[in-house]
């Protein structure tokens, strides 16, 4: 009885040790190239790409970069280069954008944003204050607004806990009208706000400018606004997506990997958004699996695309699944790599729980190598350019890493700050799991 169980543990140490074995030696036989990965985030976020958006074809710049590695690492391409063009509608701040608050000079991005979809405009202006609570009596609120024609509505800041449900909606409701309906007679808004400042992108101009500005405590009321703006907005702005692909053993399906990346460019002449770990780190990732797989021949063919248009609704991505270079079916899994640059308490999967046996075996990959802190489920979120390809029935998960630095969306998400803690063990993890697919 003993002995039997002796021999039975044994072999089942031995069939552990195996399985470890066949999981380690996918990257045993080569390492993560952790400098490429740095030297990508350096690039993509620096000075010469403007935040790659759409000021002085800092997008542009980017794709012509991931190209030109595309085309180092030896990635095939599915027709005569890599690019696959598209349109999007674009506004755009490439040169003055100056704000004064009684007579004091504020910083874009760092003391205020400017609404994406807002239009150009210079002068001085006097102001009306709105206060939230006002946004409640339909009377006051009609008086306040037609006094603040051809003035600077000031809405102070509020904290949205202290409302009801119901009054929270009001209030956004009074604020969308503020800031992007016609018929708001007031020069343009500017709302105060204790928050962290995240910015975005826009396919639309608006009729009136909006600004969202860091609380200054010290400072009086603001009586008196001062501003220079001049936005450009292009109809049809031409952007792409880049993609390339590696020969499997199996060339009847297809895994894909992707990764987005644009960002936010700049607000103004001045205040660059990097976008380091979003999604620069992407990137890095994508471009070192391609490398990994480049000189590990992968059982299936292998895709990867890098999208254009993500920040400005994941445009890049649904151009694509409505324009396919190859059969959306012939997909086994994809995989979206957004914000890959910490990893300190682990990732998160979306659409983990639509595909519990994938996650399961992920989970297990991550145990059994003691790699990262945690493998986290997520459902469904429509939230990044994997939910194009799931709204098609494409089997995916969208994965990105948590903890660390709150950089995200902001002048602050620069490559020296970002640790890129956890990139060589997410790798590991992500090859195992690939070439278990």
């Amino acid at each position: 009885m003993d002995v039997k169980l002796h021999l039975s543990e044994q072999q089942m140490i031995r069939k552990k040790a195996a399985v470890l074995l066949t999981l380690l030696i996918p990257y045993l036989s080569i390492a993560q190239d952790i400098s490429y990965a740095k030297e990508v985030v350096k690039k993509l976020s620096s000075k010469e790409f403007y935040g790659r958006g759409y000021v002085s074809n800092g997008d542009k710049i980017a794709v012509n970069y991931i190209s030109d590695e595309f085309e180092k690492i030896g990635l095939k391409s599915f027709k005569k280069n890599y690019y696959q063009k598209f349109t999007t509608a674009v506004n755009t701040f490439p040169s003055s954008m100056d704000l004064f608050l009684n007579g004091s000079k504020k910083i874009a991005g760092v003391d205020y944003l400017i609404d994406a979809g807002s239009p150009s405009l210079k002068g001085d202006f006097s102001t009306v204050i709105l206060t939230a609570e006002e946004m409640f009596d339909q009377q006051v609120l009609s008086n306040k607004l037609r006094s603040a024609a051809g003035q600077f509505l000031v809405i102070p800041a509020f904290n949205a806990k202290d409302f009801s449900k119901e009054q929270q909606k009001q209030i956004t409701d009074v604020l969308n009208f503020i800031k992007y309906h016609p018929d708001n007679p007031s020069g343009g808004s500017i709302i105060l706000t204790e928050n962290k400042l995240t910015w975005g992108g826009s396919t639309v101009l608006y009729a009136k400018p909006s600004f969202t500005v860091i609380v200054d405590s010290t400072a009086q009321p603001i009586e008196k606004v001062r501003l220079n703006v001049q936005n450009k907005f292009y109809e049809q702005y031409k952007s792409q997506n880049i993609l390339g692909f590696v020969e499997g053993e199996n060339k009847d399906s297809l895994i894909v990997l992707i990764a987005h990346y644009d960002h936010l460019g700049m607000m103004g002449s001045d205040a660059i958004f990097p976008g380091a770990n979003d999604n620069a780190s992407g990137i890095a990732m994508l471009l070192n699996l391609a490398k990994y797989y480049k000189s590990n021949k992968p059982k299936y063919n292998i895709a990867f695309i890098a999208f254009g248009g993500e920040e400005l609704g994941l445009l890049g991505a649904k151009y694509f699944v409505d324009n396919p270079l190859f059969e959306l079916s012939k997909i086994k899994f994809l995989v979206n790599f957004d914000i890959s640059g910490t990893g300190d308490d682990g990732i998160q999967v979306v659409n983990g729980k639509v595909y519990k046996d994938k996650f399961d075996r992920l989970v297990e990959i991550n145990s059994t190598l003691d790699l990262l802190p945690q493998v986290k489920i997520r459902g469904e979120a429509c939230n990044s350019d994997h939910c194009m390809f799931h709204r098609k029935k494409v089997p995916c998960f969208f994965i990105y890493t948590l903890g660390g630095i709150q950089a995200y969306h902001d002048v602050y998400d620069r490559s020296e700050t970002l640790p890129l803690t956890e990139f060589e063990d997410y790798f590991k993890l992500m090859t195992a799991f690939i070439n278990e697919l």
